[in-house]
């Protein structure tokens, strides 16, 4: 059943965990913040800097809290999450500061009114501070294959803020572990033929020495998943 009011709707909070002690706290709190019903389910994914020390201070009655001794990656965090969700929106939430909790407001607008299913946040029609040139390509790259392959006009597709009725997350089986989980959910969103919504967000990206994970070898993993879930059943 779809919330009729922002005020009725709870939201499930899904935060993926890898080695960001650093930014932790402060992304925790900025979530708390918000002006809404809220669950935050915290996927700790095997880190080794302190974060999992940090999370079993947590108390039940801020966030769930999962620990995961092995790292697995970023889409099995989620996967681990999904099981615990009680909201009837569910939002992934990254665990650095890239992504400003606030906008998840306006995410959620177009699935109350109920003009969309699945919210996707776009880092490119809002304020950001600019990314690194070669990352810009192979988003833009990479948001073009998807658009042909599966017939959408999406303007970011590997963005982080993908939310989702809880429903039709939880019809979807996945099986992705690691930042390969971008591509997953947006081919089986497209190929059930939801028709993704984006709204503009901002965004403030990380360098290499503050911990971005992500690499060139992630966006050819992508592609390749791309091409693999057009042609699969």
């Amino acid at each position: 059943m779809r919330p009729r009011a922002i005020k009725d709707c709870k939201l499930s909070i899904i935060m993926p965990v890898f080695n960001e002690l650093k930014t932790l706290p402060e992304i925790i709190r900025r979530v708390e913040m918000l002006p809404l019903r809220k669950e935050i389910i915290i996927v700790d994914d095997g880190s080794t800097d302190g974060s999992t020390e940090f999370l079993k201070g947590v108390p039940p009655e801020r966030a769930k809290v999962i620990l995961r001794e092995t790292n697995m990656g970023k889409g099995a965090a989620i996967r681990a999450a999904l099981p615990e969700v009680t909201g009837d929106v569910v939002v992934i939430q990254d665990a650095d500061l890239e992504y400003d909790p606030r906008d998840l407001i306006k995410l959620l607008k177009p699935i109350v009114d109920g003009k969309a299913d699945v919210v996707y946040g776009s880092r490119f029609t809002g304020e950001r501070k600019n990314m690194f040139f070669w990352h810009w390509v192979g988003n833009r790259f990479l948001t073009l294959v998807t658009n042909i392959l599966f017939d959408s006009t999406l303007s970011d597709m590997e963005t982080c803020y993908k939310m989702f009725r809880t429903e039709v997350i939880k019809q979807i089986s996945l099986r992705s572990n690691r930042f390969e989980f971008e591509v997953e959910i947006t081919a089986k969103v497209l190929k059930l033929g939801y028709r993704i919504y984006e709204v503009p967000i901002s965004y403030a990206g990380r360098e290499f020495h503050e911990g971005k994970k992500i690499t060139w070898r992630d966006g050819l993993a992508a592609l390749w998943y791309l091409l693999k879930y057009r042609l699969s059943d």
